[in-house]
């Protein structure tokens, strides 16, 4: 699964309003982060499924996210859109995963990597081009947007906690060439104050997602 991840920091009082009560927003240096993230999935499957069963065929998909904990502490990933080619993929919305149907595609051309894509029947795009750079070994702040291992998603007023299993992300810097996007605006968010981070990665081997539990409210 190869990926690009493109982070902005927030001021908190705009990115809380779009994350329910039942979640704390996450900080990191006294700000929310936001992070839009185009990748290519592949092999994936559920957590029951062994690994010498092939997974999903491969597939684009592009989610703009931001950082949380359940009220006991526990980080994870808010999605505020999702946007994916893989029409399977769809089944996630019936645990509140804010998945839409899209056109996307992913090319690379020399040293550079191009994602574009654009919500069917309207709605959100982006055009980005980035030039990957060299290995580094992460930071604190690297790890902190990079790894997480469990998603919250809300569905008929439950939040809902679904664990992800892959290696560590092996990450390199990058440069965007050029970048396009109305996601940020379409989700409710303003024009970003600053000038992104910007990591990338040639992926990982292996991504499994587990069943959906609820969340226990904290006492």
């Amino acid at each position: 699964m190869t990926q690009t991840f493109v982070h902005w920091p927030f001021r908190s009082d705009e990115v809380r309003p779009l994350v329910p009560d039942g979640l704390i927003l996450d900080e990191y240096d006294g700000a929310a982060w936001v992070s839009f993230t185009p990748f290519v999935m592949t092999d994936v499957r559920p957590f029951a499924v062994p690994a010498v069963v092939p997974g999903l065929p491969a597939f684009p998909e592009t989610n703009l996210r931001t950082y949380v904990r359940s009220r006991d502490g526990r980080p994870g990933i808010w999605f505020l859109s999702l946007e994916v080619r893989c029409p399977l993929m769809l089944a996630a919305r019936a645990v509140g995963v804010p998945y839409h149907p899209g056109t996307l595609t992913v090319s690379r051309r020399e040293n550079q990597v191009r994602y574009v894509g654009s919500r069917w029947g309207g709605g959100p795009s982006y055009e980005m081009t980035v030039r990957p750079g060299e290995p580094i070994s992460p930071a604190e702040r690297d790890e902190w947007l990079t790894s997480r291992w469990r998603a919250y998603t809300q569905r008929l007023g439950i939040i809902w906690e679904t664990p992800v299993e892959h290696e560590p992300w092996p990450l390199r810097g990058a440069v965007i060439v050029d970048l396009r996007e109305t996601v940020t605006a379409a989700a409710g968010l303003p024009r970003p104050h600053a000038e992104p981070l910007v990591h990338f990665s040639e992926g990982v081997l292996r991504v499994r997602f587990g069943v959906s539990r609820p969340v226990r409210r904290a006492a």
